[in-house]
C-alpha cells in the first residue's frame, strides 16, 4: 500500500522560468520535484511482487519493469547525456531496451514483445533506476539553473506521471486477466452512494461564440496544448456529471451491443469481431466488476469506466445526445478548479457525483478520463519542436481520439484544462468514460 505521504510528494513543477524570484530557488524546487516523482513512482509499486512486474497482458500495455526503465532512459537519453559531459550510460543494451517509439535515439525493442524480457531483472532495472537518480541530483545540484535544463527535466518529469497512471492501468489489466483475480492493494474506503437515487442528470447551456483555446503560456504545457488560438463555437449544452453505471447498465439491458443502429460502422465491426458485450471488466451477470482491489458489486452511481470510444459514441447516440467535441469540454472547464478524485486520493476508482452540488459542473477533473468527438489533430500553427522530443507528441496525430480531464489514477499535479491525452477508438483498457453534450 503506497504511503499516506503519497499524495503530498508527487507534484511537478508547473511555473515557467520567468515565475521564479530567483534562479536558485527554481534549481531547489526541480530538484525536489525530481526526487518526490521518481519515489512516488516506486511508491506505486509497492504492493506489487517482482513477478507482477513482468508481465505484458496486451501489445499496447508495458510490464511495470518496462516503465521504470523507460522513464530512466528518457532522463539518460535526453538529459544526462546533453548536460552532463562526463555521463557515461549504464549499458548500452538498455539504450535499445528502453526507448519506446523515438526513431531518432536508435533501434528499439518491439513494444509488444516487451513481456518477453526476463532480464534484466526487476532487481537489476531498480539499480539503473538508481543509478541515473544519482547522477540526475548531482547534475541537478550544480547546473540546475539552466533554462533549457529545467524545460527538460519538468518534460521529463511530467512525461514520468505518464507512467505512473499507465503502471497502474497496465497492471489493472493483467490482474484480470488471472484466473485467481488478485488485487493491485487492500480494498479502498469507497465513499457510499447518497441515498438510492444518483444526482440528477442535468445540462448546462454555454453561449459559445468566438473562443480561444489552448494552452496560454503561463506554465508548463505539452507541445500538443499549443499554440493557443481562436474558434467559434456554436451554443452547446453539456451535462452536469459523468453517465454512471446504472445508466450504462440500460443501454447493455436494452440490447445496445447488439443493435447496429447505435453504432459506427467501424465501431460495429469492433463489436461483432471482439464481441464485446458490455464494458470491459463488467461480469456477465452485469452486478460486479473487477477493479484495482479486487472483484466487488458493481455501484450504481459510480461513473461508467474503460470503455473504447464507440461504446461511448454509441451510448450518446442511444440517449439521444452526443459526445463533446474537446473544444466544447475545455471551455467548459477552464473555470472549473482542478479538484476531484486523484491517484493520490489512493481511491483507485471512480467515485459517485456528490448530490449536494448538483448546480454546476461536477466530475470534469479526475474520477474518469472523458472521450470527445474531436479527433486529435495540430492546432492552427503547431509544430512539433525540433530534434528528439519533437517525437512525442506530433507523430501520432492521425487515427486517435481526444480525452480531456484525468482520472482516479491520474497525479493531481499533472491535468489540467487543456490537457490532451490520445488514444485510439479502440482502446479499452484506459479508465475512460463519457459526459453527454447537445447542441443548444
Amino acid at each position: 500500500q503506497p504511503s499516506a505521504s503519497f499524495g503530498r510528494r508527487d507534484a511537478a513543477p508547473d511555473r515557467g522560468p520567468d515565475e521564479r524570484s530567483s534562479a536558485r530557488s527554481r534549481a531547489l524546487a526541480l530538484s525536489d520535484s525530481f526526487s518526490a516523482i521518481r519515489q512516488a513512482t516506486e511508491e506505486l509499486i509497492g504492493p506489487l511482487a517482482t513477478e507482477d512486474c513482468v508481465v505484458q497482458s496486451l501489445p499496447e500495455a508495458s510490464p511495470t519493469k518496462w516503465h521504470l526503465g523507460h522513464t530512466s532512459w528518457f532522463f539518460e537519453e535526453f538529459v544526462l547525456q546533453r548536460f552532463a559531459p562526463e555521463y557515461r550510460f549504464f549499458d548500452e543494451d538498455y539504450r535499445y531496451l528502453f526507448n519506446s517509439y523515438y526513431e531518432s535515439a536508435g533501434p528499439r525493442h518491439a513494444r509488444g514483445e516487451r513481456g518477453l524480457l526476463s532480464r534484466p531483472t526487476v532487481e537489476q532495472t531498480l539499480g539503473y533506476r538508481a543509478h541515473v537518480d544519482g547522477a540526475m541530483s548531482r547534475l541537478l545540484g550544480s547546473h540546475a539553473e539552466s533554462d533549457e535544463l529545467w524545460r527538460v527535466v519538468t518534460l521529463g518529469l511530467h512525461h514520468e506521471q505518464q507512467h505512473q497512471e499507465l503502471v497502474l492501468t497496465d497492471i489493472k489489466h493483467a490482474f484480470s486477466r488471472n484466473p485467481l483475480l488478485p488485487s493491485y492493494t487492500r480494498r479502498a474506503a469507497v465513499r457510499p452512494s447518497r441515498g438510492e437515487q444518483p444526482l440528477p442528470l442535468a445540462f448546462l447551456e454555454l453561449d459559445g461564440g468566438l473562443v480561444e483555446a489552448g494552452h496560454d503560456g503561463r506554465g508548463f504545457s505539452f507541445d500538443n496544448e499549443l499554440p493557443r488560438h481562436r474558434l467559434y463555437l456554436q451554443p452547446f449544452r453539456i451535462a452536469n456529471r459523468l453517465i454512471t453505471n446504472d445508466e450504462f447498465r440500460g443501454f447493455v439491458a436494452s440490447g445496445g451491443y447488439t443493435h447496429p443502429g447505435h453504432w459506427l460502422s467501424d465501431g460495429w465491426d469492433a463489436v461483432q469481431r471482439e464481441r464485446w458485450e458490455r464494458p470491459l471488466y463488467w461480469g456477465e451477470s452485469l452486478d460486479h466488476e473487477f477493479t484495482l482491489t479486487g472483484v466487488r458489486e458493481l455501484e450504481p452511481h459510480s461513473p461508467v469506466c474503460h470503455l473504447s470510444y464507440y461504446e461511448a459514441d454509441a451510448f450518446a447516440r442511444w440517449a439521444g445526445a452526443r459526445l463533446p467535441t474537446e473544444f466544447e469540454w475545455e471551455i467548459a472547464a477552464r473555470e472549473q478548479p482542478v479538484r476531484g478524485n486523484f491517484v493520490e486520493d489512493e481511491i483507485w476508482h471512480p467515485l459517485p457525483a456528490p448530490l449536494d452540488e448538483g448546480s454546476r459542473l461536477l466530475q470534469m477533473f479526475g474520477d474518469a478520463w472523458e472521450w470527445t468527438r474531436s479527433p486529435y489533430a495540430p492546432y492552427p500553427g503547431y509544430a512539433p519542436p525540433e530534434g528528439a522530443l519533437g517525437e512525442y507528441n506530433g507523430k501520432f496525430m492521425v487515427n486517435q481520439l481526444v480525452l480531456r480531464g484525468g482520472s482516479c489514477v491520474t497525479p493531481r499535479s499533472h491535468i489540467r484544462a487543456t490537457y490532451r491525452n490520445f488514444f485510439p477508438p479502440g482502446a479499452r483498457w484506459q479508465v475512460s468514460g463519457l459526459r453527454l453534450a447537445m447542441d443548444a
